[in-house]
């Protein structure tokens, strides 16, 4: 998988985009009919598409966002952020029915919980143009949650001569309970679980053994394991890197951050090797402050 030509390097990132609103320095989690109070609060654009597309344009590698947008207050408040990003934003579709989708993360010790609400259709009407646009070189899907609610997105992309990458994105009940989940992911270059939803889809514990598994399904499988690092499989390759130490605030879009990262050493030089080390590298820079995106945006 390498880059097409020097004018068509772009990754087009497609998925549902949220308003973070991040709460750190809990004390304990919440309970039912008690009340905690953080030590602070950060409210950030969400949503693994718009995240790696971010980290991306931090890498320098162009990027553009598939996403629709509501036009409600909550959502509108994203706009300076979305501006400053250097993200192409000409693929994001506005319409009141696609808001508001807030995201409230609870973090406590590096770890966190989420509530989300998700508002409207998830396919963008720009969609056919977007994968259409003579830049474009390679679709990264952010969620499967999307793919399931657009399973031609694959065979259109491919259409058009792109690659294709996805993050599962956990989701309780289609990654568990979805019995097609591998043939709605059918045509997948890049298949980029972390290792609970990897363990969740093949009932194997071992890293190895989700790896050779997953790789009856996808060409090149890249498995992300927190503090263990990440692995990565193709054909008969099979490398392993170990996580870089981090001051860690925020796990939030760690992953998503890490999927930019490997994604853009492996469209520019198809090594695996280098491309997980990178990956960890931006995965380590965005554990280090609250929210998903480059400290810059934030």
């Amino acid at each position: 998988m390498t880059e097409k030509s020097s004018e068509r390097n772009k990754v087009l990132c497609l998925g549902r985009i949220y308003c973070d609103i991040i709460f750190t320095g809990l004390p304990d989690m919440p309970v039912l009919g008690r009340e905690r109070f953080a030590e602070a609060v950060t409210i950030a654009a969400g949503g693994g598409a718009y995240i790696t597309a971010a980290h991306l344009a931090f890498l320098g590698r162009p990027s553009a966002l598939l996403t629709r947008l509501g036009t409600d207050p909550l959502s509108q408040s994203l706009n300076p952020e979305l501006e400053g990003s250097g993200i192409d934003l000409a693929f994001v579709e506005r319409s009141h029915d696609a808001g508001p989708q807030p995201t409230v993360a609870l973090v406590k010790d590096g770890e966190r919980a989420f509530v989300s609400r998700r508002a409207g259709t998830s396919r963008p009407a720009s969609l056919e143009e977007a994968l259409s646009a003579p830049d474009i070189a390679h679709l990264h899907i952010a969620e499967f949650a999307t793919l399931k609610d657009n399973p031609d997105v694959i065979v259109m992309a491919k259409d058009c001569g792109l690659t294709v990458s996805l993050d599962p994105s956990w989701d309780d009940q289609l990654i568990r309970q979805d019995a097609g989940f591998f043939e709605t992911c059918a045509g997948v270059d890049v298949f980029l679980p972390n290792v609970e939803e990897g363990e969740a889809l093949t009932g194997e514990k071992s890293a190895e053994t989700i790896l050779r598994r997953l790789q009856k399904h996808f060409p090149l499988v890249v498995l992300k394991r927190g503090e263990y690092g990440a692995m990565a499989s193709l054909g008969t390759a099979c490398v392993a890197a170990e996580a870089l130490p981090a001051n860690v605030v925020d796990t939030t879009g760690a992953g998503d951050a890490f999927n930019a990262g490997f994604l853009h050493s492996w469209l520019g030089t198809s090594d695996i090797e280098k491309s997980l080390a990178d990956g960890i590298k931006a995965g380590a820079l965005s554990v280090q402050s609250a929210g998903g995106a480059p400290p810059r945006l934030l």
